[in-house]
């Protein structure tokens, strides 16, 4: 079993914060209640979205591989080719597939590419943003042993 949350940088947390005080500077041109609201709703708001940006999960479970919103069985995949920084860049560049489905997170500097063996599927390849993609491919190597036994 493979489980890894793709959380933001604690840096990124500041953003809110900033959000936050340009709503109310903002709003101070009306009136101070006007900037406290501002401050509040900017800094809620922007502290939602960062939450909900850094919530992408990628799990190997019960035979399949979810990552963020897709749910592909494992004997549907084919290799899996970790990546290192360089490759990450190349692979989400120059390199990259239009078809892919790509779990991207620019703060993640590795990745994991794997292809996809179902003739039936468009997409030519999986790009998972992951900090351990190793382990990926090895939880995803376990468990296509496990479907197959």
């Amino acid at each position: 079993m493979y489980d890894e949350r793709l959380t933001v940088p604690r840096s990124w947390w500041l953003l809110p914060v900033a959000i936050g005080l340009t709503l109310a500077l903002i709003m101070l041109r009306l009136t101070a209640v006007g900037a406290l609201v501002g401050l509040v709703v900017g800094i809620a708001a922007g502290a939602a979205a960062i939450s909900s940006y850094g919530s992408a999960r990628i799990r190997v479970v019960q035979g399949s591989l979810v990552a963020g919103t897709a749910r592909i069985p494992v004997d549907a995949l084919g290799a899996a080719h970790p990546l290192s920084p360089a490759e990450a860049v190349a692979w989400r560049g120059p390199k990259s597939d239009a078809r892919a489905f790509m779990l991207l997170r620019s703060y993640v500097p590795t990745a994991l590419r794997v292809e996809v063996s179902d003739p039936a599927d468009p997409t030519p390849y999986l790009y998972l943003s992951t900090r351990s993609p190793m382990k990926l491919a090895e939880a995803l190597e376990e468990a296509r042993r496990g479907a197959r036994a």
